[in-house]
């Protein structure tokens, strides 16, 4: 699986120079600038905290104010509920290529012949596109009953009947001056401009996280697209496999997915050839005839090879697409040209699943974890930490590893341990994958809330202060118990994986990359504490707070130091902040140094 953030440009000096420039200043900031077509849904669909589509969002508040999950008493779905209930969802809805101007009265009329709507949106990618959730799987069937094959002149259609359809006008006196474009709500992330205002403007570094969590955290209407695209791939892949599921994983599905990010699926054959529950009576046990091949991995090859020409050659707006069958996990790359999406497809790629359950859980539990993990990731892609081509840089997944480590290890902890997740199970939790152990809680109700009330200025100052000062080159990271372990490999960073626990997530990581992470760690740690306390004053118009953690960094200087023969610049900064401690720990040692929040209702 590929990076699942969406990657923040790395030539954006231009486009903040001018937002530097009103503030006397020249500034560069990242922007998300996604990889994919970027997406402008036109007919908002609305959703308000507690309702389904606010759980399956994951919407967070947009002020300032910490939640710390004991907060809010309404229940929550587990994972494999919302998995199901989307599912279900995009089953019955359709995907349709519209004329430019269409009159969305008449179209929903049109519409309506074959059953009632559950709602609808469009959005802008290489036309305008219609998404539409009928009520009923029927109404489906229904229209795809009345819909035809088209004319293609001295070309050949290739009759494939799917759930993406192509609206046409049956005459030019159709167009009425009824039609007009509908009206566009632009919901694609921030320009580089809008998000230093954003950031700029914020009440305080509590309100910056937050702000830039709610501007790209995947919206509605983005979940309810890639679900869709999932269930379209498994209407090709059914032919051959009827009963398969496609499902989406990954940065999809776990909350921490932002606009624009690949969509990773993978094929479901699990459910296929089992036993049914219903027992036949009789002497006899019957099964499919079937071809054997020598090992596991060469059926992989050969499905994903059969269903990877059936996307190149049948499937509707599928292109681009590349048989990837030789590496460690073999798959299926391809671009789905009407939603934009990246998409790789993997088969039976259930412990990949079970990991984006974890941090679905490790999402939900508390709302800092996704405001601390969106920010720490848009810092590290604002210095070319992370990248989004394979390389030795850290990964989006370790980073979002080593967050939810550093709030395991808060007093009192904000997230519990792989380990204790596995103390709350019953006999429905367990599951084995191909020998490992991948048990953990499911029911995220059961998990009592952290009584951790720490501001995420306090976290994020904390974390960059943490992983500055750690031991890197004897230990390593383990969220299955929460602890720092010695390393078991010389590779300079070592995160184990919660289920696969033999491999190094990390493990393409280098030395230099390794300590340009420190050296800024050190370096944001350090502007952070020289930052007021995070109090913006009413004048304030430079960049502060986290905005200021996206500025170019002053540590490209370190080497020029090193010549010079003084202490390298991440030293100089590691010991400014132990004097700054110190001298804080004096001014506020009845607070222990710590800003906390009501959680009192």
């Amino acid at each position: 699986m590929r990076g699942s953030c969406v990657p923040f440009s790395l030539s954006v000096a231009a486009a903040l120079a001018m937002a530097a420039c009103s503030v006397g200043m020249l500034a560069r900031l990242p922007i998300c600038a996604q990889k994919s077509q970027v997406l402008r849904p036109i007919h908002r669909l609305l959703s308000y905290p507690g309702t389904a589509a606010a759980d399956a969002r994951g919407e967070q508040p947009s002020s300032g104010t910490v939640e710390t999950g004991s907060e809010n008493r309404t229940p929550k779905k587990r994972f494999s509920e919302v998995q199901k209930e989307r599912r279900e969802q995009a089953q019955r809805t359709i995907l349709i290529l519209c004329p430019n101007k269409v009159s969305e009265k008449k179209f929903l009329k049109y519409l309506s012949q074959h059953g009632p709507i559950n709602n609808h949106f469009f959005f802008e990618s290489f036309g305008l596109y219609a998404v539409v959730e009928f009520c009923q799987k029927d109404s489906v069937a229904s229209l795809q009953s009345s819909a035809r094959t088209p004319s293609m002149g001295t070309d050949a259609a290739i009759p494939f009947r799917s759930r993406f359809f192509n609206l046409k006008l049956k005459s030019s006196s159709d167009q009425t001056s009824e039609q007009s474009s509908v009206p566009c709500s632009n919901q694609s992330p921030p320009s580089n401009k809008k998000l230093f205002e954003l950031l700029r403007d914020a009440e305080s570094i509590d309100d910056q996280l937050n702000t830039l969590l709610k501007e790209f955290q995947l919206t509605e209407e983005n979940t309810k697209l890639r679900y869709l695209t999932c269930s379209l791939i498994e209407d090709v892949a059914a032919a051959y496999f009827p009963d398969c599921a496609v499902r989406p994983f990954g940065s999809s599905v776990n909350s921490f997915g932002k606009l624009g990010c690949d969509l990773d699926m993978f094929l479901d054959l699990d459910e296929i050839g089992k036993f049914s529950a219903h027992k036949t009576s009789g002497n006899f046990l019957m099964e499919f005839q079937v071809k054997n091949v020598p090992s596991e991995r060469v059926a992989t090859q050969k499905i994903l090879s059969v269903i990877g020409e059936c996307l190149d050659q049948f499937g509707p707006g599928c292109v681009g697409v590349q048989k990837i069958l030789n590496a460690r996990c073999p798959l299926v790359r391809f671009s789905h040209q009407a939603s934009g999406f990246q998409c790789d497809l993997t088969t039976n790629n259930r412990i990949a699943l079970k990991s984006s359950e974890l941090l679905y859980i490790f999402g939900s539990l508390d709302s800092r974890v996704r405001a601390l993990v969106f920010s720490v990731r848009c810092w590290a892609r604002a210095h070319s930490l992370t990248s989004s081509i394979p390389g030795a840089w850290i990964t989006n997944f370790s980073l979002t590893m080593m967050v939810i480590f550093f709030l395991q290890r808060r007093s009192p902890p904000i997230l519990p341990t792989v380990d204790y997740l596995k103390t709350l199970t019953d006999a429905e939790d367990k599951c084995i994958i191909e020998g490992h152990n991948c048990t953990f809680i499911r029911d995220l109700n059961r998990i009592k809330p952290s009584g951790n009330t720490e501001t995420l200025e306090l976290l994020l100052k904390e974390f960059f202060e943490y992983f500055g000062n750690f031991a890197f080159n004897k230990n390593s990271i383990n969220i299955r118990q929460g602890r720092e372990q010695n390393k078991p490999e010389s590779s300079p960073l070592h995160i184990q994986n919660p289920f696969e626990t033999s491999l190094n997530i990390s493990k393409n990581v280098s030395q230099s990359q390794l300590q340009k992470f420190v050296d800024l760690a050190r370096e944001s740690a350090w502007i952070l504490y020289q930052n007021d306390k995070g109090q913006p004053s009413p004048a304030r118009s430079q960049p502060w707070g986290l905005a200021a953690l996206l500025l170019p960094s002053v540590t490209k200087s370190a080497s020029r130091a090193k010549k010079s023969r003084k202490k390298p610049a991440s030293e100089r900064i590691k010991n400014l902040l132990e004097s700054i401690k110190s001298g804080s720990a004096e001014n506020s040692s009845s607070t222990n140094g710590k800003r906390t929040v009501n959680t009192e209702s």
